[in-house]
C-alpha cells in the first residue's frame, strides 16, 4: 500500500511535469491522480497489452502509470474545457 502510494505520488509529479499547465490541488490531488493514472496505465499495459509484472514493482510500472497520469490529466482537460 505504502509503495502505491510513492508510486501514485512519482508518477503524479512527474506526470504533472510532462503535461504543465492549469490542474487542480497540491499534494493530495497529485497524489490521487498518479494513483488513477497508475491504474489506467496497468489496465492499459498490463492487463490490455500483457506488458509489466503484475506482481512486482519495476521501472516499467513507473513509466506505464506516468503515461496513464499524462492521459488522466489530458482526458480532465478535455472534460473540464468542455465546462467552462
Amino acid at each position: 500500500m505504502i509503495g502505491a502510494i510513492i508510486l501514485g505520488l512519482v508518477a503524479g509529479f512527474v506526470g504533472k511535469a510532462l503535461v504543465p499547465g492549469e490542474d487542480p490541488g497540491g499534494i493530495v490531488i497529485t497524489t490521487v491522480i498518479g494513483l488513477v493514472g497508475a491504474l489506467v496505465g496497468y489496465f492499459i499495459f498490463t492487463r490490455g497489452l500483457g506488458i509489466g509484472d503484475h506482481d512486482a514493482f519495476d521501472l516499467g510500472g513507473l513509466l506505464s502509470a506516468i503515461i496513464g497520469v499524462v492521459i488522466v490529466l489530458t482526458a480532465y482537460r478535455v472534460v473540464a474545457g468542455r465546462t467552462t
